[in-house]
């Protein structure tokens, strides 16, 4: 059997979501899911309207319901859908109902594992209760947080026997693992329906399920690579946009302007004192991002030597709360350098203060190891207990904004297309 793309249209807009299907379909889609998002934002006009644009493609109703399975699916069933989605860890009861009604319209039950406690334990018994197919998703909240679907889906491939399908960040490396793991149908919402072209990333998904073989799959990193790989790619303004703007430090700018992605090593000294912030250069690591907060603005406490020290280490570059000298210096050499000030003047290396240690800088509350992140645009802090989490929601921030950039290129403005009006607090 050839497998199945679902593209998942997970948006609030339902002519964006039209359009959107419209390429995914070009680009080799069979299935077209209408999100738990869009029937909530548009009820079951959404149905209605994909049911006429695209009359001869399976139309999927994410429900999500979890009681009332016989109205639920009822609802979806006369809306025009061909298969309707109830959460897998609904009570039995709710379950069959859902069946029987399928049954009396001529549709399909799809049941989503999303958050059942014990999935492989859940798809048996969903089994055993009839339904059409079996999703193995996980959740974009689950996602950040690193749980795989692809591993789920692997152990429940062997023991049952019902179509699966499978959800939860595909991209087409991992689409075509989940073909290869058991998965009849792969569910693909964000990196088709964020991309700037969702033609082509619909394309390169369907040559992934088609060939799984041919898809080369990388070895992953430790985890501190692979948060430093989606920082490098995600900007501060899409950070602080994952984690409801917050992060980013106040009155803190580029001096030496570059991309600066690493790990803190925090220094708190005092007015005309330097010692300590050079002897965090000895420290350091390769990566790290050194930290300062000098209680002067009018006293540097770095310059042109410590630069030069820093790029011996390998460090990613310098945020400073506090002053730089030697300007034509340290703009030569080319490190990232962020700073509230630039004086002339130094004070002494007198050795007051303290290297890692909890500090404030621009605001925000830095602590040894927490990633910091620095662009045109300023500054922001990523704790480190969160990293892995905030990182992936920089990404889909960037990808979403992406798709945004696309549609305004068309010839729209950022108000039409997300509709704001429609979506004011009255």
């Amino acid at each position: 059997m050839v497998p199945i793309i679902q593209v998942a249209l997970d948006l609030l807009e339902l002519d964006r979501s039209v359009e959107i299907a419209r390429e995914a379909v070009s680009g080799g889609a069979d299935w077209i899911e209408i999100g738990t998002p869009l029937i909530k934002s548009e009820g079951m006009d959404a149905i209605r309207t994909m049911r006429k644009a695209f009359p001869d493609r399976t139309i999927l109703a994410d429900m999500k319901t979890v009681d009332t399975g016989a109205m639920e699916v009822e609802m979806a069933a006369k809306a025009g859908a061909d298969v309707v989605i109830v959460l897998g860890s609904a009570d039995d009861s709710t379950v069959l109902d859902a069946l029987r009604s399928a049954h009396k319209y001529g549709v399909r039950l799809m049941a989503d594992l999303i958050s059942a406690p014990d999935p492989v334990t859940r798809a048996v018994e969903l089994e055993a209760l009839g339904v059409d197919y079996i999703n193995v998703h996980v959740g974009i909240d689950q996602q950040m947080m690193g749980k795989d679907p692809v591993t789920i889906l692997m152990e429940i491939a062997e023991k049952v026997g019902v179509k699966l399908a499978v959800a939860g960040g595909l991209d087409a490396e991992s689409s075509a693992q989940a073909v290869k793991a058991g998965a009849e149908i792969v569910i693909v919402g964000g990196n088709i329906t964020r991309s700037d072209n969702v033609t082509e990333a619909a394309r390169k998904i369907r040559q992934s399920v088609d060939s799984p073989d041919a898809v080369e799959i990388r070895g992953r990193g430790t985890l501190d690579e692979e948060i430093r790989e989606i920082l490098r790619e995600v900007s501060t303004s899409n950070i602080s946009d994952a984690i409801h703007r917050k992060g980013a430090m106040k009155g803190i700018h580029p001096l030496v302007r570059g991309k600066m992605v690493g790990t803190a090593v925090t220094v708190q000294s005092f007015a005309g004192d330097w010692a300590k912030t050079v002897e965090a250069i000895d420290i350091s690591k390769e990566g790290d991002v050194i930290v300062i907060y000098n209680e002067s603005k009018d006293i540097a406490c770095w310059g042109g030597l410590a630069t030069l020290s820093s790029l011996n280490k390998g460090i990613a570059g310098v945020v400073i709360e506090g002053a730089v000298r030697d300007i034509d210096e340290v703009e030569k050499l080319g490190l990232p350098i962020y700073t509230s000030n630039t004086v002339p003047n130094a004070g002494d290396p007198k050795g007051f203060g303290e290297i890692n240690a909890e500090i404030t800088c621009g605001s925000q509350t830095v602590k040894p190891g927490d990633y910091i992140v620095g662009d045109e645009s300023g500054v922001v802090v990523v704790p480190k207990e969160r990293a892995y989490e905030i990182a992936r929601r920089a990404k889909e921030v960037y990808k979403t904004e992406k798709r945004i950039f696309d549609e305004i290129r068309r010839g729209g403005t950022l108000s039409e297309i997300l509709e704001l009006k429609k979506w004011e607090k009255l």
